[in-house]
């Protein structure tokens, strides 16, 4: 059985390419096709055997991929994918549209519809830094590829979402089916401390939609001090507004993540993401979690044993939660035990036997 990954692009380290580096660590042989490969920021993938198609001989390519938006399709479909027996992409916009040939099983994982072609559209557009005519042309564009996107969904022989939010979207927006399988943590390498730390914890991509400006306005009126890791387009404009007692330490390492996740009171996620992979691992750290409670995170938190919820997306909606927040009351040994079912070891037998299962299926 011969199998071949297939990804977006490899520009920056999120959750969708750790869920790629487990694939590949499932199948070191598979090669990897993308659309471009920035080596210097995913140092991880160095070892792989990593097939960029031809836009990545454009120059520009890893600082302004946005404009070459429009040939994205065009550079999946010219992947070669002729001798393989399974093609399993990992998706959140071009991957799924490989051609494939009538023998080839392609099974894709998705992390979400793309966001820009459905749920997020407008503020897609309104947020982009280009000037009026630019953002006058995109609708049409968005409109072809979002056409495109539908009828490429059409190729995929088996979905897998990555959370039941993301299961409404592929059968909303694409018509199909698809098994709910969780992304995966490295349970190992975090762990439950014996000292807790007088500090919050919050992190991720520093993106408008993520809506660290929530965080920064609630702690800036309570002094109380909080550490930010992470980076991103929003962190300096997020610095300026901030006071000392808001600490942002930037990009850290897997080990200084787990000891700070370790020894805070409790992780802060105010945004709706698709799954959410970090408050899995405060989770395995023994921390609670305080999140908005939109999206896939109602489906790995738990109310009362793993963290608890604020219902509006505003600063004194988290405030009054953080208020009436005591962290001596949370067992860090139970918090924990929630996340073994959400190790690297549960997903791989799970997606190796959905494969396998899936392949013996459709050939027989």
């Amino acid at each position: 059985m011969k199998i071949a990954l297939v990804h977006d692009y490899l520009s920056q380290d999120g959750g969708a390419e750790r869920v790629l580096k487990v694939f590949s660590e499932i199948w070191p042989e598979a090669p990897i096709f993308v659309l471009f490969y920035d080596r210097e920021k995913l140092t991880q993938f160095n070892n792989s055997d990593v097939r960029e198609s031809f836009l990545a001989k454009i120059p520009f390519i890893k600082d302004h991929y946005q404009w070459t938006l429009p040939f994205m399709p065009l550079a999946t479909e010219y992947h070669n994918l002729k001798d393989f027996d399974i093609v399993l992409s990992s998706s959140s916009a071009f991957a799924k549209g490989v051609i494939t040939d009538p023998e080839t099983v392609h099974i894709s994982y998705c992390h979400t519809p793309t966001r820009y072609l459905w749920t997020d559209t407008h503020e897609y557009i309104a947020n982009l830094k280009y000037n009026k005519l630019i953002k006058l042309a995109l609708p049409r564009v968005i409109h072809k590829m979002r056409i495109w996107d539908r009828t490429s969904a059409d190729r995929v022989d088996k979905f897998i979402a990555n959370s039941k939010v993301v299961q409404k979207r592929i059968k909303k927006y694409y018509g199909r089916n698809s098994e709910v399988i969780y992304p995966p943590i490295n349970v190992d390498k975090f762990y439950v401390s014996d000292e807790i730390g007088d500090y919050f914890i919050s992190g991720g991509r520093m993106v408008s939609y993520k809506r660290f400006d929530l965080i920064v306005q609630v702690f800036n009126r309570l002094g109380w001090p909080i550490k930010i890791f992470g980076d991103g387009p929003e962190l300096e404009k997020l610095k300026q507004h901030s006071k000392l007692n808001i600490e942002f330490v930037g990009r850290i390492s897997d080990d200084e993540k787990s000891r700070l996740l370790s020894r805070a009171r409790a992780f802060i996620h105010p945004q709706i993401e698709d799954s959410g992979i970090t408050p899995l691992e405060s989770i395995a750290s023994g921390r609670p979690v305080i999140a908005y409670a939109k999206g896939g995170v109602l489906e790995t938190v738990q109310e009362g044993k793993t963290g608890t919820f604020f219902y509006e997306q505003t600063w004194e909606a988290l405030m009054h939660t953080l208020l009436n927040f005591d962290d001596r009351i949370w067992s860090g040994k139970e918090i924990r035990a929630s996340a073994e079912g959400f190790s690297e070891r549960i997903f791989k037998e799970k997606i190796k036997s959905l494969i396998e299962d899936e392949y013996s299926r459709i050939l027989s």
